[in-house]
C-alpha cells in the first residue's frame, strides 16, 4: 500500500515501523517460503525504485508474517516443520535482505493457531437424524460454536466417542441445530454408524471455535474445560445462561416507552 498512496515523500514517517505481511492463515510451508522474498522486497523494491525511493530509506526494523502456519487438519496431512522454516528462512535472510540493506529486520510469526488449534474439541451430542436421498445427523452445537465448516468449507476431523475404531461404513451430513442451510460441519462424510446421544467430536476447534462464537438466534456459548496432564478436568469457562443475553442490556425506563 505504501507505494499506491500518492507518492513515497509523505510515508517516510513509517521508517522503523513493522512491514506487515497479511497471508492466508493455513499456508503449508512452501506457500510461507514462497512470500518470503517480499522481504528482500524483490517486487517491493523494484516499485519503489520506480518512484526514486531506496528501501533503506523506509528503514523497516520489523517484518511480521502473520499467522501463515497452518495445522494438519486431515489425518493424511504433515505438521509443518518449524526447524526446517527456520532454517530456510536463515538462509533466505542472510541472501535477500542482508544484501538489500535490511539488516537488522526482525521477523514475526503469529502463531495462534498451531498453538491452540490441535488442543481444542468441540464436544457435541447427537439429537436429531434425517433419512431421505441423504443421510442427516443434526448436533446440538452450530456454527455458532465453530464457524470456520459453514463459512469457508473448511474441514475437521469428527470421530464418535467409543466408536474410533468402528468401521466407517456410513456417510452422513453433520449439521448444526441453527436456522442456516450452511450450518454444517461436514458434507458426506464417512463414519461408523451414529446412534442419538451419541457423542460426536470435532477436531482442531481451539483456534477458531470460542474466538469466532457468537449468540445468533439465541444461541447460548457452550463451557470450556480444560483436560490436565493427570487426567483431571477442569472447567474453566462456564456455559452462558439466557441472563448472559440480557446483562449488557440497559432496560431502565423500558415501561414507560411509547412508540
Amino acid at each position: 500500500q505504501v507505494g499506491k498512496a500518492g507518492g513515497l515523500e509523505q510515508h517516510r514517517p513509517v521508517a522503523h515501523r513493522p512491514l506487515l505481511l497479511h497471508l492466508p492463515h493455513p499456508l503449508a510451508e512452501q506457500l510461507i517460503l514462497g512470500f518470503l522474498p517480499l522481504l528482500g522486497v524483490r517486487q517491493f523494491r523494484f516499485r519503489l525504485r520506480n518512484q526514486g525511493v531506496v528501501v533503506g530509506d523506509l528503514g523497516f526494523r520489523v517484518a511480521d508474517l502473520g499467522g501463515g502456519i497452518g495445522i494438519p487438519y486431515k489425518p493424511d496431512q504433515k505438521k509443518v516443520d518449524y526447524k526446517e522454516v527456520a532454517r530456510k528462512i536463515r538462509r533466505m535472510y542472510d541472501g535477500i535482505v542482508v544484501p538489500a540493506g535490511l539488516d537488522p529486520l526482525a521477523i514475526y510469526f503469529e502463531c495462534g493457531r498451531p498453538i491452540t488449534g490441535p488442543y481444542g474439541w468441540l464436544v457435541s451430542t447427537a439429537i436429531h437424524e434425517k433419512h431421505i436421498y441423504r443421510e442427516y445427523i443434526a448436533l446440538d452445537s452450530c456454527m455458532a460454536d465453530l464457524m470456520r465448516p459453514g463459512m469457508y468449507g473448511s474441514y475437521h476431523e469428527i470421530t464418535v466417542s467409543g466408536k474410533e475404531n468402528a468401521p466407517k461404513d456410513h456417510v452422513y451430513d453433520v449439521v448444526g441445530s441453527l436456522c442456516e442451510n450452511c450450518d454444517k460441519f461436514a458434507v458426506q462424510r464417512e463414519l461408523p454408524k451414529i446412534d442419538m446421544g451419541d457423542l460426536v467430536i470435532i477436531h482442531d476447534a481451539g483456534a477458531h471455535g470460542r474466538a469466532m462464537g457468537y449468540n445468533y438466534n439465541g444461541k447460548l456459548r457452550a463451557g470450556e474445560y480444560l483436560l490436565r496432564e493427570d487426567g483431571s478436568v477442569v472447567e474453566i469457562r462456564r456455559r452462558e445462561t439466557i441472563e448472559d443475553l440480557f446483562a449488557t442490556l440497559d432496560l431502565k425506563g423500558v415501561e414507560g416507552f411509547k412508540a
